[in-house]
């Protein structure tokens, strides 16, 4: 189903339409009524024209107050979760979860009244196999599909946007951090103040690597970080197969990230604006003019304003953390 925003217009629509026919259906009565005579086929027939020509332009008016939409709009803001939760970081924001994502862009697959995609993004990264899922919906979006940074498209938004026909950026967007982070606390010292000591029990000799308790052994370390290569891997693949671009140039960016006007000189970004002009270049691409409806999961009010008070507190990042199975000191960052 389409997300609220998109029923509120259909909806809208509509009642302009009936509206009209009802008004025409009206004059229609009293002009019968005034009829000379009692030549009640006529005059129904009259009423029955005036009432047709009230629904058509009850449909022009609204076109103009209340157009149809034929371009979907998902958001994807925050960071990038399978439960739309903050990860690991204290007091971290909320985003919206991958799996709403994905329903929506899939609802606007399903929907005839669209002809593009739009992807709104504004995250720092997330999680990789969420990030996936979402980018290989916009993949399946059959039509058009156009990505726009506003503040940070950066790591798991970029791996999003690589799955896009195009990415566009505000000149002072962040744009990139193609690369994978892994990370684990080192508590040894701590457990040595404390007089805690680890004791392992446990089946399979890389079960428990990375634990925070003892110290890493070079084997360890080494299948540790062949985990971070591979899935950096995947992501300079998955960018090169979607930018056009050759696999060297993504790794030397050595996964910094640059604003809006560096971006597009390397390649990264296809063209700077404005959601406006975005929208100007979808109309290009569509042959006619857009009318842009949000599709978004259905949310209580309380949740929005959480929502809307966690953004405005949002401050820039690198990405959050998704977790390895069953190794809980142990995490990795998009």
């Amino acid at each position: 189903m389409p997300g609220v925003n998109s029923r509120e217009r259909t909806l809208g629509h509509l009642a302009v339409v009936i509206l009209g026919g009802a008004f025409g259906l009206a004059v229609g009565w009293v002009l019968f009524l005034w009829l000379p005579g009692d030549n009640t086929v006529l005059g129904v027939l009259f009423m029955l024209v005036v009432g047709f020509f009230g629904l058509r332009i009850g449909g022009n008016v609204a076109s103009r107050v209340q157009p149809r939409y034929n371009v979907a709009e998902v958001a994807v803001e925050g960071p990038i979760t399978r439960d739309g939760g903050g990860g690991p970081v204290p007091g971290g924001v909320r985003g919206t979860p991958a799996d709403d994502i994905v329903d929506q862009m899939e609802a606007a697959n399903d929907d005839d009244n669209v002809d593009a995609l739009l992807v709104k993004l504004n995250t720092p990264g997330g999680e990789v196999v969420p990030s996936d899922d979402i980018r290989n919906a916009a993949m399946a979006f059959e039509g058009p599909t156009v990505a726009y940074a506003t503040d940070t498209c950066a790591s798991g938004g970029y791996w999003i946007a690589s799955g896009c026909d195009e990415l566009w950026a505000r000149d002072t967007s962040i744009v990139g951090s193609i690369g994978v982070v892994g990370s684990r606390v080192n508590a040894t010292d701590l457990a040595d103040q404390l007089g805690l000591s680890y004791e392992r029990f446990a089946a399979g000799k890389y079960k428990d690597a990375g634990t925070a308790l003892r110290e890493l052994e070079p084997e360890e370390r080494e299948y540790l970080q062949g985990i971070v290569d591979d899935y950096y891997q995947h992501f300079v693949e998955r960018v090169a197969q979607g930018r056009d671009m050759p696999p060297g140039d993504i790794r030397e960016t050595e996964a910094r990230v640059f604003i809006g006007e560096r971006a597009y000189d390397l390649g990264l970004v296809d063209s700077l604006g404005t959601r406006d002009d975005v929208l100007d270049h979808v109309e290009d691409l569509l042959g006619e003019s857009v009318s842009p409806a949000t599709f978004e999961p259905s949310r209580s009010p309380v949740q929005r304003l959480s929502s809307g008070a966690s953004r405005t507190a949002y401050a820039f990042g690198a990405g959050v953390a998704s977790r390895f199975d069953g190794d809980d000191d142990l995490t990795i960052r998009l």
